[in-house]
């Protein structure tokens, strides 16, 4: 067929999620699961959104740094779990082409935006910590204002292409889809054109994304570490830190096991790689607010006070 009749034809389709490959005889037990931690992500993060709008006295940068992390954590996983229920519960396995393509880049423009302020809050902790006089004079709101503006824009400078690269190619082949979501390399190699450039993007631009931002983490933490040593009250400088390391390792490492097994792992079971990839969405976005709640003693006496 001619390329145009392909991309008319995909553009007046949809695909068909799967689900978890192979693991479809199991779909109330994933639902309750994966409902549970939706509930518990929307809650937990909308308990903090509320306690910092709440109270002037969590409008310090890094709550407002947090609460970027809140909003995003509650996008990442309403673009997801909802169609993931409806598949698991209610057997609607269709989604749109366009819905489709509106998902990927929602996933995968959150997933960066994360990783940016998770780099945003670890200059906070750093200009906290080894700059203590200066913090509000640096980090001010129009300071906040442009990191926030600078980690959006990054995030679609690379999340657009993409997107593109995958929107562009002719769908001719079988429209399901051995996922949960919108995968963006799940989707394109259903494509009738060789899907290697979107897949050489997306690891070349993912990698340069979390290999920056956790240099740049490495970078802050070594400062800090250094600047800490010098100090008597050593403990209380790393204990300001803890929940922000918690984070970091909640996102960065299934992130980069996730990634890594979707795009490299040939010997690694599709299922494997399915539920590694939405833990990944999913887990992070229910634990962040359970962690800054127990381990931040701002918030948890605003919680408290506001319970």
């Amino acid at each position: 067929a001619s390329e145009p009749f392909n991309r008319l034809n995909s553009s007046s389709s949809s695909f068909t999620l799967v689900g978890v490959p192979s693991l479809e005889s199991f779909p109330t037990c994933w639902g309750i699961l994966f409902c549970s931690g939706y509930i518990i992500t929307l809650v937990g993060n909308g308990v903090v959104l509320l306690v910092i709008g709440l109270n002037n006295s969590l409008r310090d940068p890094i709550h407002l740094f947090l609460a970027m992390l809140a909003i995003i954590d509650v996008v990442m996983v309403t673009s997801i779990v909802p169609k993931m229920l409806s598949i698991f519960w209610l057997k609607s396995t269709e989604i749109g082409y366009m819905a489709c393509f509106v998902q990927m880049f929602l996933v995968h423009s959150t997933t960066s935006v994360e990783s940016g302020v998770l780099l945003a809050m670890a200059v906070d902790r750093y200009v906290a910590i080894c700059h203590p006089l200066r913090y509000q004079a640096i980090l001010n709101r129009q300071a906040i204002a442009q990191i926030g503006l600078a980690i959006v824009v990054r995030a679609l400078l690379f999340i657009v292409p993409l997107t593109g690269m995958v929107t562009n190619l002719p769908y001719c082949r079988s429209r399901v889809v051995p996922h949960s979501y919108c995968e963006h390399m799940a989707v394109a190699k259903l494509a009738c054109a060789d899907p290697r450039p979107s897949r050489l993007y997306s690891v070349a631009g993912s990698s340069l994304i979390v290999g920056m931002d956790m240099a740049f983490i490495a970078v802050s933490y070594g400062m800090i570490l250094k600047t800490a040593l010098r100090k008597k009250s050593c403990w209380k400088a790393f204990s300001t830190c803890g929940c922000h390391l918690c984070v970091l390792l909640l996102y960065y490492v299934p992130g980069i096991v996730s990634i890594y097994a979707q795009q490299l792992g040939s010997g690694i079971s599709v299922h494997a790689q399915v539920l590694l990839a939405d833990l990944y969405l999913t887990l992070p976005t229910m634990l962040n607010p359970i962690v800054y709640s127990i381990r931040t003693k701002q918030i948890r006496q605003a919680v408290l006070e506001l319970l």
